[in-house]
């Protein structure tokens, strides 16, 4: 198998390389920040060389009361949650207005292993909803609505999606692995555990390279 790991930046990279051990069977590339430059990234290593699986790799927001701060989410589905429209009556997204998707699916087996591989090696790990988003949620009432609009949402990060549809373009399967340094919602900075989750990305990386 040949898989393409893409993160948003070079410290995730770094944390994963850790974790793979020069694992030759893995390349891992710079996905940069936000969801059109995942995108274009994506595209343009899939467009370089073939590969059996994409995943998009990092540190994210987690939803309190799904996925704590330290912890590891494996996406159960990769969703665009403010790709749409806001109208009086509320939010529409692509689905329900009828101009394509806000969600693409993972390899659904390949993700159950790997969760329950991560839980197997005695980390803090679990399966849900990763939303990708182009502007970070800041405040309580965000994160509710978010939350609302996707049941079970785990996390929050800002490439998955775009990664995700540049691997479905070229037909070759996704997953997304987030490890979580800080709660979706009001933006306390003094909070935040990003040595830890890039500890816990480097773990499920090696994790990883066990699995596939």
């Amino acid at each position: 198998m040949r898989v393409l790991i893409m993160t948003a930046v070079e410290a995730e990279s770094e944390a994963v390389l850790r974790g793979l051990g020069g694992d030759s069977r893995f390349v891992v590339g710079l996905a940069g920040v936000g969801i059109v430059e995942a995108a274009i990234s994506a595209a343009t290593a899939l467009a370089a060389a073939e590969y059996d699986l994409v995943v998009s790799a990092g540190i994210a927001g987690g939803f309190a009361g799904r996925a704590e701060v330290g912890s590891i989410v494996v996406a159960s589905e990769i969703v665009a949650a403010d790709l749409g429209v806001q109208t009086l009556d509320g939010f529409s997204n692509l689905d329900e207005l009828g101009f394509g998707t806000n969600r693409v699916e993972v390899n659904a087996d390949t993700a159950a292993r790997v969760t329950a591989a991560l839980q197997a090696a005695g980390l803090a790990a679990q399966a849900g909803p990763v939303l990708t988003v182009a502007m970070a949620t800041g405040t309580a009432a965000t994160a509710a609505e978010l939350a609302a609009r996707v049941p079970g949402a785990a996390a929050e990060a800002m490439e998955g999606f775009g990664i995700a549809s540049a691997a479905r373009r070229r037909g070759v399967p996704v997953l997304e692995i987030r490890t979580i340094s800080n709660a979706v919602g009001p933006r306390d900075r003094d909070a935040w555990r990003i040595g830890d989750a890039l500890k816990a990305l480097q773990a499920a990386s090696s994790v990883l390279a066990e699995v596939l």
